[in-house]
């Protein structure tokens, strides 16, 4: 989320194999906890810390709303307008990586179609997913990745 990411603290928030978002970052002031996957994720971690220092990542002399302003600035200079698209790529990816298949929304096979086994994994990656993305319900991940 736009929020989290502006007010981001890498060092607080590194934890070595995840990341913990401070509920005054997210939305309905819930921390979370997510998980550190890739190699990819690591680095781009390890910028933040160089960028940051042991601050946000809002720089010196600006405050929360001055920060957003320059970040919707960058994101509609690159043409992006919908960031929200990039937590659904994330559900997808995460969805993946949990069942070892495609959500139902990148071609993978839909609940019916799976066996009873695979429907505990799907369940309990819905769940997972979930938690990662700041929702108690598990039915908001269908938004994401399908049913």
């Amino acid at each position: 989320r736009r929020e989290e990411s502006i007010k981001f603290q890498p060092v607080y928030a590194d934890r070595g194999d995840h990341i913990a978002l401070k509920g005054s970052w997210a939305k309905g002031g819930r921390p979370r906890m997510v998980p550190i996957t890739t190699a990819g994720q690591r680095a781009v971690l390890n910028e933040a810390h160089a960028l940051a220092g042991s601050g946000s990542l809002i720089p010196a002399g600006k405050n929360y709303i001055e920060q957003r302003h320059v970040y919707d600035g960058q994101c509609k200079a690159a043409g992006l307008s919908n960031m929200h698209g990039l937590r659904h790529a994330y559900a997808q990816m995460r969805y993946e990586a949990l069942t070892g298949w495609k959500p139902p929304f990148a071609d993978g096979p839909a609940k019916h179609e799976l066996t009873l086994e695979q429907r505990a994994n799907d369940i309990e990656a819905r769940q997972q997913i979930s938690r990662e993305l700041g929702h108690e319900r598990i039915a908001i991940v269908a938004t994401y990745i399908g049913r």
